[in-house]
C-alpha cells in the first residue's frame, strides 16, 4: 500500500461538482442564461421538490483548518440584517418560479449556524416556508457548533420540520484541537446528541479530519472509539485539505506538523476498521452509516447523491444556495453568490439576485458528470446504452487506468468500471481520468492532496 499512496497521492478535485469551480467558463456564462435555465429547470424539478442551502457564515472564532467561506466577529447585532437578506433573496427567486415551490431538503451550513438566535433561525425558516410547500420525504438538515448548540436552538428547529444535525467533531486530542483552534469536549458532543434523540432527531452526523496537525494514530482512534461509543448514525471520516494559499489561517502551524502520505493514510485506515468492526458500514469514499440509517438504504438501493451539500439520501437535482459564497446548481448551470457578506447584502438590497459568476454546462461536460456522481456514489458506472460519442470518449478515457488496473483498483469491460475496495480509497484519482479538465501538475496548486 506505501508504494500506492506514493504513486498516487496527486493533487485531485473532491468532485462535489463538476466541473470543479476552478474551470467553470466566465466567458460562455451570464445572469441571462442562468435565470433562463433556473426557470425551465424549476418546472420540472418542482414535480418532486427542490433543495436549498443556507450559508450562514458567521463564527466567534477562526478554526484555522476550515476552508469555508466564514466571517468572525463576536458582535451578534449582525444576525437580523442577514436574514433580512437571505429573505429578500428567496423572495428574488420566488418572482422568477412563477408558482409556489416545493421543498424536498434544506440544509443550513457555514460558518456556524448555531452562531444565530433561535428566534432568528424560525424568523428565516418561516419566511421560507410560508411560501413554498414541505414534500411529504422532506428532509431538513443544520450544521452545529458543540460547543454553543443550545437546546432550545434544537428544540425551536425541529418544530420547524428539521430532523437531522451534524456535530463538527474533528478530533478530540487537546493539543490538535489547540492547534486548529477548536475547542469541544467529548462531554459537549455527548451532551447536544443526547438531548437531540430526546427530541426526536432521525439522524446525527459526526464529522471527523484525519491529516490536522500534531495528529497522532493513538489520538485518531481515541477520537474514532469517544465517536463509536455515542453512536452517531452517520459518520463523515474526510481528508484535512492543506490549502494555506487559498485559507490563510491554515498558516497558524507548519507543513511539517502535518502527517503525510503513508502516516496519514494508516489514520483513515485504522479508523475505519474500527468503525466497521463497530458496525458501520462504509459508502462513498469518506462516510460511514449505520445498516439502520436512510443513507446507508439509499446506498444500497443506487439512490445515494452527491452534491455541493455533500452525500444525501435524497436525490435532488435543482439546489438553490442562499446566502453568501453559496452555490446553486439547477442541472446545466451553476451560480455562485457574492463571497463577501458586505457585497452579498449590497446586491440583494439593490434588487438583484447576488450572482457573481457560474457556469453553463455542455452536453460533453452533462455526460462526465453523470459518470463522476456514479463513481463517487455508486464506486462504478456503465456505458453500454450511451450513444457512440459517449462510448468512444469513455473508452478513450479507459485508457488512462491501464496502471491502476495493473494496481488492482479498477476492473473495466468494454462498458464498464467497477472500483475495487482498494481502489475505494483512490476514487478521486479514478474519477480524474474522466475529467477533461484535470491536467495533472498544472492544477496541482487548486486542489488538495488525493489522500
Amino acid at each position: 500500500m506505501k508504494e500506492l499512496i506514493e504513486k498516487y497521492n496527486v493533487a485531485v478535485p473532491r468532485y462535489t461538482s463538476y466541473p470543479t469551480v476552478p474551470h467553470w467558463n466566465a466567458e460562455t456564462f451570464s445572469k441571462e442564461g442562468y435565470f433562463s435555465l433556473v426557470k425551465r429547470g424549476f418546472a420540472k424539478a418542482n414535480e418532486e421538490g427542490l433543495a436549498l442551502y443556507i450559508h450562514l457564515p458567521y463564527c466567534e472564532s477562526l478554526c484555522t483548518y476550515c476552508g469555508c467561506n466564514t466571517r468572525i466577529t463576536v458582535n451578534h447585532a449582525v444576525e437580523a440584517p442577514y436574514i433580512d437578506a437571505l429573505i429578500s433573496e428567496w423572495e428574488h427567486y420566488l418572482d422568477r418560479f412563477g408558482e409556489k415551490p416545493k421543498i424536498r431538503e434544506i440544509h443550513l451550513g457555514g460558518g456556524t449556524p448555531t452562531f444565530f438566535a433561535p428566534s432568528e433561525l424560525k424568523r428565516l425558516i418561516d419566511a421560507i416556508l410560508t411560501k413554498a410547500i414541505a414534500t411529504e420525504d422532506a428532509s431538513f438538515s443544520f450544521e452545529a457548533h458543540p460547543a454553543n448548540t443550545t437546546r432550545e436552538h434544537l428544540s425551536v428547529l425541529t418544530s420547524l420540520g428539521f430532523d437531522r444535525l451534524s456535530l463538527g467533531v474533528q478530533d478530540f486530542d487537546p493539543k490538535v484541537q489547540k492547534a486548529i483552534n477548536r475547542r469541544q469536549s467529548p462531554e459537549d458532543v455527548q451532551w447536544v446528541t443526547e438531548q437531540a434523540r430526546e427530541l426526536g432527531y432521525r439522524s446525527i452526523n459526526f464529522d471527523l479530519v484525519y491529516g490536522l496537525p500534531f495528529q497522532t494514530e493513538a489520538g485518531v482512534l481515541n477520537a474514532v472509539e469517544e465517536v463509536i461509543r455515542l453512536r452517531p448514525d452517520r459518520i463523515a471520516f474526510y481528508s484535512y485539505a492543506h490549502v494555506p494559499w487559498m485559507r490563510p489561517g491554515q498558516r497558524a502551524y507548519d507543513e511539517n506538523d502535518l502527517p503525510k502520505g503513508e502516516e496519514k493514510l494508516n489514520l483513515f485506515v485504522k479508523g475505519r476498521e474500527l468503525l466497521l468492526k463497530a458496525g458501520y458500514e462504509a459508502i462513498g469514499f469518506d462516510h460511514f452509516a449505520l445498516p439502520s440509517d436512510s443513507l446507508y438504504t439509499a446506498y444500497q438501493n443506487g439512490r445515494m447523491h452527491r452534491n455541493f451539500m455533500g452525500y444525501t439520501d435524497l436525490r435532488t437535482d435543482f439546489l438553490i444556495g442562499l446566502g453568501a459564497s453559496s452555490i446553486s446548481d439547477v442541472g446545466s448551470a451553476f451560480a455562485q453568490n457574492a463571497k463577501s457578506v458586505e457585497g452579498y447584502i449590497a446586491q440583494v438590497q439593490a434588487g438583484e439576485i447576488p450572482v457573481v459568476k457560474g457556469h453553463l454546462l455542455d452536453e460533453q461536460e452533462l455526460v462526465i458528470r453523470h459518470h463522476i456522481l456514479n463513481l463517487t456514489c455508486k464506486h462504478g458506472t456503465s456505458w453500454r446504452d450511451a450513444p457512440g460519442p459517449e462510448q468512444a470518449y469513455m473508452r478513450n478515457c479507459l485508457r488512462q487506468l491501464d496502471e491502476a488496473e495493473k494496481d488492482g483498483l479498477i476492473k473495466s469491460g468494454f462498458y464498464e468500471i467497477k472500483l475495487t475496495e482498494k481502489g475505494k480509497f483512490f476514487v478521486r484519482n479514478i474519477c480524474a481520468a474522466f475529467d477533461k479538465d484535470y491536467q495533472g501538475d498544472t492544477v496541482v496548486r487548486k486542489y488538495s492532496f488525493g489522500v
